[in-house]
């Protein structure tokens, strides 16, 4: 699964919670579902409609004569509508086909845009030649490598072009949710398969939720027919406790369904979805097309810049080549649709170059890749779950990125720096808020020490540092912490010099900031197990200590 169009969640949305009664027509939509309600099939149906400003829609029948990227033939692009890639269109001059005096036609490349809100698979859009590249999140890509691949096919991301930061969330309007641990025995709606629900399980495998208690949280699958609308209208109806979406119908949930708040979100996991443009492998091998692509790659990230330093062009390219941000614009304002500019991060060059981890760090794609892979395995995502794993390197063609930062200096110095600043006195404001969750981790020392042997350093390495990563924006309170045998008071100290020595790791090892570490030696003080009754949680007493002598972090969002 992947975004659903917005025009089609839009009116699906007024459609459903307008009926109801839910928004009293306050998103302003009345004329549009009067209007266009006979355009409503066709804004769903598997052909996209033609949009203003484009040549008639792209055909895998029409002539095409010349290299890629020339005018008789464009580089084709499936995308949806989504203001993620309104820079794109900023490049094209604002229209889906490339206009005259724009940053793409500057380039000498030729670019057409095909709107594909179906969203087809990869393998149908590059079997039957409808574009050369097609939009993708990471998790998704992750899914559908391998199934491309089955179907004899394949293909490779060329270019991270947006990094969601607040623009997917868990939301709740239940005031017992606090935190991500409080979603044990509570109904959450989401679309399976999706970004919502990866984030989701990676936020419950990351909490100090028991097994049992992560089996307790109920998945409402909504169907992907009524999309994001449909998990809004759900958690409005009262049906959910919580709700797992994106925008704009996570904007429009936190602004319309009363009591609605933010459990956990991308604006704190700033390093987990990313939307990537995957190009055929066969068009990307073949050696006359190498210009076309690099081209492409530099006039969209030109086209991040000037969208950036006029997000009001931006918003007049999505006005005048996507009938939904038409609408959109129309009935709520400009203001309104720049509004969502601020949860999602257009990535330059520097930005391609720190989450590939090209001027040093962690490649955070690949990360992400690997991630996502494994999750939605467990999950039964694949078509054939016996699909052989991809290396994450294999899935990313980083020859473009590569080629415009060698000749950028100053892009490879600004991919260096940290992406976000952290001081003391911010962590302890932070610290006064409960976590919004905690994960647990084993990390053994031996009997009264507080030295990390190198055992414990693995698990550091494996189950922290990748929790720490994903959490960007986040500081975080490092706490050791003992089961009750024994002295208090030796427990509380021992625990304090064993938290000590994680952070200290943390720092060293992985180069991550001081500042964000809160040390705690929580002593027994802070059971995740009652050793008087191990059974409730399906333990016995020597599982349910170990599980109270973990090390935890605990995530303080800013």
């Amino acid at each position: 699964m992947a975004r659903l169009t917005p025009l089609a969640k839009g009116l699906i949305a007024v459609i459903i919670l307008g009926g109801a009664g839910a928004l009293s027509w306050n998103f302003g939509l009345k004329d549009v579902v009067t209007g266009l309600s006979a355009g409503v099939s066709d804004a769903v149906s598997s052909k996209p409609a033609t949009q203003t400003g484009s040549n008639p829609e792209a055909s895998p029948q029409k002539a095409r004569s010349g290299p890629l990227g020339s005018a008789g033939n464009p580089l084709r692009v499936s995308i949806v509508s989504f203001h993620g890639y309104a820079p794109a269109l900023v490049a094209n001059g604002n229209a889906l086909t490339t206009q005259p005096g724009s940053i793409y036609a500057g380039k000498g490349v030729n670019v057409e845009f095909v709107i594909q809100d179906d969203i087809p698979t990869l393998s149908t859009i590059f079997e039957a030649n409808t574009a050369q590249c097609a939009w993708r999140t990471s998790d998704f890509w992750a899914q559908e490598q391998p199934n491309l691949r089955n179907a004899g096919g394949d293909g490779r991301a060329i270019l991270v072009v947006d990094n969601t930061q607040g623009g997917d969330a868990i939301i709740t309007r239940d005031p017992s949710v606090q935190k991500v641990e409080d979603l044990a025995g509570k109904s959450i709606a989401l679309l399976q398969y999706t970004p919502s629900h990866g984030m989701t399980i990676d936020a419950l495998e990351n909490s100090s939720l028991s097994a049992r208690k992560r089996e307790s949280v109920k998945y409402v699958y909504i169907n992907a027919e009524e999309g994001t609308a449909g998990v809004r209208a759900a958690l409005e109806s009262g049906n959910v406790e919580a709700a797992a979406l994106w925008d704009p119908d996570l904007a429009l949930a936190l602004k319309n369904v009363k009591g609605a708040r933010v459990v956990y979100s991308t604006k704190t996991a700033t390093n987990l979805i990313y939307d990537v443009m995957v190009c055929n492998k066969k068009a990307l091998d073949n050696p006359d097309n190498t210009a076309a692509f690099q081209a492409f790659v530099d006039g969209w990230l030109t086209g991040v810049k000037e969208a950036k330093a006029n997000p009001d062009k931006a918003v007049a390219a999505l006005e005048s080549t996507e009938e939904f941000f038409k609408l959109l614009v129309k009935d709520q304002g400009r203001d309104f649709v720049k509004s969502l500019f601020s949860n999602v991060v257009w990535t330059g060059l520097d930005d391609n170059a720190r989450i590939l981890g090209l001027v040093g760090g962690t490649n955070h794609y690949e990360r992400v890749y690997r991630r996502f892979d494994g999750i939605y395995r467990a999950a039964g995502a694949l078509a054939n779950p016996n699909s052989p794993v991809i290396p994450p390197a294999d899935s990313f063609d980083y020859r473009f990125i590569k080629a415009l930062l060698d000749k950028n200096q100053t892009a490879k110095s600004d991919a260096a720096k940290p992406e976000f600043t952290f001081s003391t006195q911010e962590r302890d404001k932070a610290a006064q808020q409960a976590a919004i969750v905690t994960k647990p981790v084993m990390v053994s020392f031996p009997s009264g020490s507080a030295e990390l042997n190198k055992r414990a350093q693995q698990v550091i390495d494996k189950e922290m540092a990748p929790f720490i990563e994903n959490n960007g924006s986040a500081y975080f309170e490092v706490s050791g912490n003992t089961d009750s045998v024994g002295s208090r008071e030796a427990n509380l100290r021992l625990s304090n010099q064993r938290a000590q020595a994680v952070v200290d790791y943390l720092v060293k090892e992985w180069d991550f900031d001081r500042a964000r570490f809160k040390v705690l030696g929580a002593g027994p003080d802070r059971p995740l197990c009652n050793e008087a009754n191990p059974s409730a949680e399906g333990l016995d007493l020597d599982t349910c200590r170990a599980a109270n002598r973990t090390t935890r972090v605990a995530l303080l969002t800013r």
